[in-house]
């Protein structure tokens, strides 16, 4: 295991290094640059003066120069300054990264709570009333895009009967630590959670509908029932322990998408987190933080599978990783 761990580490640094060149040079490639977004629509910005400070911070240098410079400060934790915010951009980050977590986290939660019951319920009672129910909901939450799905959560809930906020994390009248502050942070994160968890619980309930049907036919299945073990244990020590264990096997790459995959979550719930910063940084061209989110979400993908086959070897006795 740790010489699998070892060479996955190993294999990673050029992946990351090819990721770091692409990411960069697509950065470089947006139209316009971060000074004049910072500019953009001053009356008093002189382009001379744009300029300077172009030639004064290497704006205009080579682009392997650049990128030399670049990389060389984010190894080192140095990610930057973001010349919109005016700040360093791993103090941006690092404000927006537990507000993106938080609702990565409840969200995987809210997946697991839905999609683990529906999937068995639909497998377990194949072909029944219930199991059509939850395909027929399957099929709509696959054709319903999630800005769609979001959208509509924000109209029903928020706009029309009022039941949670719509915008922003929590209360800015709740005092930090309070308990009308946690209160706040729930209910904020209620509509984003559940707008996102819908919609991602498709594919684990199709795949555990799936293996348990498939896995109702295998031999030992056959023989236990042959034995006269009990219907109720077949399933939870037979059929369901061999179903739901490679679920996790997807948990790291779960928690990979979560994260990168919340910028519709949270542009359109006004949710201060990554996502929302993304978008932000696009259209006021700040490639510096631009860069810096799409290589933390690309090496964040990278861990994830890794950690997806580990998980994998563990919990599938079938694998060996040599």
């Amino acid at each position: 295991m740790i010489t699998f761990i070892i060479r996955r580490i190993l294999v990673m640094i050029p992946q990351l290094l090819l990721l770091s060149i692409i990411i960069f040079l697509l950065a470089k490639a947006m139209p316009g640059d971060a000074i004049t977004g910072a500019f953009q629509g001053n009356p008093d910005a002189d382009a001379n003066h744009l300029e300077e400070i172009k030639e004064k911070m290497g704006l205009n240098d080579p682009w392997y120069q650049q990128y030399g410079r670049w990389l060389g400060n984010f190894v080192q934790g140095d990610m930057g300054m973001s010349y919109v915010h005016k700040q360093k951009v791993s103090s941006l980050l690092a404000g927006r990264l537990g507000n993106t977590l938080l609702l990565s986290i409840a969200t995987m939660i809210t997946i697991y709570l839905i999609s683990i019951p529906l999937g068995i319920i639909a497998g377990r009672w194949h072909n029944s009333w219930a199991d059509k129910l939850v395909v027929t909901y399957n099929y709509v939450a696959l054709a319903t895009p999630v800005f769609v799905f979001a959208l509509i959560m924000l109209f029903i809930f928020g706009f029309s009967l009022g039941w949670f906020p719509i915008t922003g994390s929590v209360d800015i009248r709740a005092e930090n630590g309070s308990w009308e502050y946690y209160i706040s942070k729930a209910k904020h994160l209620v509509l984003p959670t559940l707008s996102g968890a819908i919609i991602g619980t498709v594919g684990t309930i199709q795949y555990l509908r799936n293996d348990i049907i498939d896995t109702k036919l295998k031999d030992f299945v056959k023989t236990a029932r042959a034995k006269g073990v009990p219907e109720g244990r077949v399933y939870t020590r037979h059929i369901l322990r061999n179903s739901i264990l490679p679920i996790a096997a997807f948990l790291g790459y779960e928690i990979t998408l979560l994260i990168t995959g919340s910028v519709f979550i949270e542009s359109i719930y006004s949710y201060p987190g990554l996502g929302k910063l993304f978008i932000e940084s696009i259209s006021t061209r700040d490639f510096t933080v631009v860069s810096a989110l799409v290589m933390i979400s690309g090496a964040a993908v990278i861990v994830g599978t890794m950690l997806s086959d580990i998980i994998l070897s563990i919990v599938d006795p079938r694998i060996r990783i040599d």
